[in-house]
């Protein structure tokens, strides 16, 4: 499954060794997660090892055999259940001694996943914990059975969701896309469950596109289409976005501040929503370029 991973379309592999590992299998897992970074090729991938939680007696010990193993293949450490700043900081801590003892050149980046109560209500604490901090994550299934949420399968609407009038998850997913925004780090969206059900993936994606999200993780290559397609903006998106620009800069040469387009006013705000819509497409506009520096 990893040498499959590694030739897919996918922008990132994490390969995991929590919850897909088995508590027997738990040491020996390490042994093939390093020789699989090791011997295979990952091409311009994003390399993810997943370790287990702090609430349990394997992270030191994932975190010391990979990095010592093959830590100059790793880009980034997933934690899990990030309970609190706390958490990210005693990665960060135990990343620097390993780093050093191995002679890893490079800088590993931390994911935090939020999927706890104690996660959420810390969000904004976990965000501004450590500069190796990259990216927060949204794990639906236990942050469910840390909020004692019933839910039948991860990612898709159910008989509960029915039942609540409104969102149940819009609270924690746009706190983490807030907390990631104030921050300048990426959220991405847990994955979907049932991987046969691609109209109920798009479903998800749309909406966690809705509320600001930048991808969504996947369980199955048979995933990448679906997400890949939600999260790239549309050719008429685009569309939209370059005349925006196009029409403001020229108001903007002209002295006026706010100008009408397609029966819409377009002002400063409207621009900053198309260049990021501009950005998410791979090609940033020269305008852009000149604000990020």
């Amino acid at each position: 499954m990893i040498a499959k991973a590694a030739r897919s379309e996918a922008d990132a592999v994490c390969i995991d060794l929590e919850d897909a590992v088995a508590a027997s299998a738990k040491e020996e897992s390490r042994g093939a997660l390093i020789e699989a970074l090791g011997r295979l090729d990952f091409g311009h991938r994003t390399r993810i090892v997943r370790v287990n939680a702090l609430d349990t007696m394997w992270t030191y010990r994932d975190v010391v055999d990979v990095v010592e193993g093959a830590g100059r293949y790793v880009d980034e450490i997933m934690l899990p259940k990030a309970r609190g700043a706390f958490d990210v900081q005693f990665l960060d801590q135990l990343l620097s001694q390993v780093e050093a003892r191995a002679g890893v050149t490079h800088r590993i980046g931390i994911e935090a996943q939020i999927e706890t109560a104690s996660g959420f209500v810390e969000l904004r604490e976990i965000a501004a914990s450590s500069p190796r901090l990259e990216a927060l994550v949204f794990g639906m299934g236990d942050y469910a059975a840390s909020m004692r949420m019933p839910l039948a399968s991860i990612g898709a609407d159910d008989a509960h969701d029915a039942a609540y009038p409104g969102h149940r998850w819009h609270a924690v997913m746009h706190g983490i896309v807030a907390a990631a925004r104030a921050r300048g780090l990426r959220c991405v969206d847990g994955p979907f469950a049932n991987y046969r059900d691609d109209e109920a993936l798009a479903r998800a994606c749309r909406l966690s596109r809705a509320l600001g999200f930048d991808g969504k993780q996947c369980i199955h290559p048979g995933q990448l289409d679906t997400v890949n397609a939600a999260f790239t903006p549309t050719a008429d998106e685009v569309a939209w976005a370059h005349r925006v620009v196009e029409t403001y800069e020229r108001a903007v040469s002209e002295g006026r501040g706010a100008v009408g387009s397609d029966g819409i006013m377009i002002d400063a705000a409207n621009l900053r929503m198309a260049q990021t819509t501009l950005r998410a497409t791979g090609a940033p506009h020269r305008r852009q370029e000149e604000g990020e520096r």
